[in-house]
């Protein structure tokens, strides 16, 4: 399977709890801490409820 590399660019705070759990079940905890995941759907969908907080690219 492909990897991507995700990328937490924005911060959490004051983002609703659904989505500060999204950020923490991708293994992001901090501002510009990054990741390299599976291309799978389920972390697809992840990455899709908070794409407007990472940054997505190819591993």
């Amino acid at each position: 399977m492909a990897k991507i590399k995700v990328t937490l660019v924005r911060s959490f705070i004051g983002r609703p709890q659904d989505q500060r759990a999204t950020v923490k079940a991708l293994g992001l905890g901090k501002v510009n801490s990054s990741v390299v995941q599976e291309d799978t759907p389920q972390i697809l969908g992840m990455v899709r409820k908070v794409q407007h907080l990472v940054k997505v690219e190819p591993a």
